[in-house]
């Protein structure tokens, strides 16, 4: 409704000449005719609305775009050098990839094989993995036991248990949980008592509180650089954002 009414509010100063927008200089009667007219051309024109309408999404689009940058650029370090995320991809690469994710997420899981393929396919990207569980138990546990396998045993292991966390189905439960460590060789006992430390905790706890700072409240949230894309992309959309942010480093 706010944006409509703004839209409107554009729609009159397109289509009255500036000297008519001067609704304080004009009598009651004026101005009730000045609004009758500015109706009857809208209605005769809605075009006019629709181009209004554009011109503000573009407006806001810009404006939104402009604080991101701010904000990723305030908070570049933890962005990109916590000491806790996994790092994949190229760690020397150009280009660097911040993911706020959640397992549960649709949209995550639709954006991981994309992601890969595109780190993969580019080979000068750094990946940045931010656990962000935001959708309930299931995406807490899932978080704390893929922080927990990371810690315990390194890089490689993480990235299998992020992919294989993904594609689980079904809701994450520590019956489920106990089952994809034996899958996978490790030692559910350990991993359990690691995801409930106060360090695997406080790394959560550090995800979100960035998030909030950077004012990302769903997943996935991608940062290249000092650009935010808000939710899901195709993957020749992504790289082309990728392209764009090189071009403006060069």
């Amino acid at each position: 409704m706010k944006s409509t009414l703004s839209a409107l509010a554009l729609a009159v100063s397109l289509a009255a000449p500036a000297a008519a927008l001067d609704l304080e200089a004009m009598t009651d009667t004026e101005r009730a005719l000045f609004r009758q007219e500015v109706r009857a051309y809208l209605l005769d024109n809605p075009e006019v609305l629709m181009e209004a309408i554009g011109v503000l999404e573009q407006r806001e689009a810009a404006q939104q775009a402009d604080a991101d940058r701010q904000l990723a650029a305030s908070y570049r370090e933890a962005l990109v050098n916590d000491g806790h995320s996994w790092v994949g991809g190229n760690p020397d690469g150009d280009v660097t990839m911040v993911e706020f994710m959640d397992y549960r997420c649709g949209y995550c899981r639709r954006a991981a094989p994309e992601v890969d393929e595109l780190v993969a396919a580019d080979g000068n990207i750094r990946l940045i993995i931010k656990e962000f569980p935001i959708l309930g138990e299931g995406s807490m546990l899932s978080s704390q036991f893929a922080i927990a396998a990371l810690q315990l045993h390194g890089d490689d292991v993480y990235k299998d248990v992020h992919d294989a966390l993904l594609a689980l189905r079904g809701d994450a439960t520590e019956e489920s949980l106990a089952q994809l460590a034996d899958v996978m060789g490790l030692d559910a006992d350990e991993i359990f008592e690691r995801m409930g430390s106060d360090e695997v905790a406080r790394i959560i706890a550090e995800n979100r509180a960035l998030a909030q700072q950077l004012q990302i409240s769903g997943t996935p949230t991608f940062v290249l650089d000092d650009q935010m894309l808000r939710g899901y992309l195709p993957l020749a959309q992504m790289a082309q954002m990728v392209d764009a942010v090189r071009a403006e480093d060069s």
